[in-house]
């Protein structure tokens, strides 16, 4: 599905597009890999001193900017915000956050066991479970997982995929596998966040089962497999975003 100009023109006019927010142009635009970006984010936390709740929030709030826009073109209040227990899901703990402040109505579903939530994710996961947002749970290995999907998302306008980042690396399994699959099978325009779940960010292919989004907002800079062709049936529409430092610093 391709992003409408009236979407690009509603961020330009509120000083996202070409500020804190741009579109990835293939051609032009520099790429980092998962290793890159590591050290990226290490050097920003610990050369320049930003801490990672501060990365984390920016990178979250970016992602809540691209939604509401969304949703303002399209119509519909109502996000499903689908977090791992990583980093990936903290992000989707700030966006979930942004989007209720917005009058939106997102719920948060965590897939996985809430417990193995740690860092900066978790302390963003406290924030969300004191707010009047409804967070609940998605047990990959139940034999119901898809039933689970449904009961979760049928009902939501936009579904987010914050499940896994550009940390993640093989084939999805354990029932996330089954997950994925059931999203996509919803028919719901889905935002992923920095990286679709599934995706190799470095060769851009898949390796198994892969979120399909209408639209991916990734960090920094795009990912070198965003460069593959065959990554776009994957990433829809690519917007990169700032954490608050360039690539270049």
């Amino acid at each position: 599905m391709v992003i409408s100009k009236c979407l690009i023109d509603g961020l330009a006019a509120r000083g996202i597009i070409g500020a804190m927010i741009k579109q990835f142009n293939p051609k032009t635009d520099i790429t980092m890999t998962v290793e890159q970006c590591r050290q990226f984010d290490q050097r920003a936390i610990n050369v320049i001193g930003i801490p990672g709740v501060v990365l984390m929030e920016n990178a979250g709030r970016s992602c809540a900017e691209i939604i509401i826009a969304r949703l303002k073109q399209t119509g519909g209040r109502k996000v499903c915000i689908f977090c791992g227990t990583g980093n990936n899901g903290g992000d989707g703990f700030v966006i979930a956050r942004h989007l209720h402040n917005a009058g939106l109505l997102p719920s948060v579903f965590i897939c996985g066991e809430a417990t193995k939530i740690k860092g900066d994710a978790e302390l963003n996961y406290k924030i969300v479970s004191k707010m009047n947002i409804a967070v609940g749970g998605i047990n990959p290995a139940a034999e119901n997982v898809e039933k689970q999907i449904d009961a979760s998302a049928g009902g939501c306008d936009l579904l987010v995929d914050a499940i896994f980042g550009t940390g993640f690396s093989g084939v999805l399994k354990g029932g996330f596998e089954k997950i994925v699959r059931k999203i996509n099978l919803l028919g719901k325009t889905v935002v992923a966040v920095d990286c679709p779940s599934g995706l190799d960010c470095d060769t851009g292919e898949p390796a198994g089962a892969v979120i399909k989004a209408d639209i991916t907002v990734t960090f920094a800079a795009a990912k070198c497999g965003f460069k593959n062709p065959e990554s776009k049936k994957f990433t829809g529409e690519i917007y990169v975003a700032s954490i608050g430092i360039e690539p270049n610093f």
